[in-house]
C-alpha cells in the first residue's frame, strides 16, 4: 500500500550496447567486408575504454596494425568463432 504514493521523480533511456558472448568490446576490421571496422560492444564500459580504443583504431586505419596498445584478441574473428575472451579479475 506505501508504494501506490510513489512517483517516479526522473528517468533515462537510451541504447545499451551488449556483446551477449562476453561482455566485451568487438574491435577491428571484418574479416569478411572490406574497408570496414568494427568498434562496438562496450557492454557499458564505453566511457572508461574510449581515450585507449579511439587511439587503437587510429592507429589501426593510419597504420594497419595497433602499435600502443595490442588490441587483437577483441578482433570479431573471436565472435565468427565462438571464442570468448573473459576478464580473469572480475567475479
Amino acid at each position: 500500500p506505501k508504494f501506490e504514493n510513489i512517483k517516479l521523480g526522473q528517468g533515462w533511456s537510451g541504447f545499451y550496447d551488449y556483446n551477449l558472448l562476453d561482455q566485451n568490446a568487438i574491435l577491428g576490421r571484418h574479416p569478411r567486408v572490406s574497408n570496414l571496422l568494427v568498434c562496438s560492444g562496450f557492454s557499458g564500459h564505453g566511457l572508461q575504454q574510449s581515450p585507449a580504443v579511439g587511439l587503437a583504431m587510429s592507429e589501426l586505419i593510419q597504420y594497419g596494425s595497433y602499435r600502443t596498445l595490442d588490441l587483437s584478441a577483441f578482433g570479431i574473428e573471436r565472435i565468427l568463432s565462438n571464442s570468448p575472451v573473459f576478464e580473469k579479475n572480475i567475479y
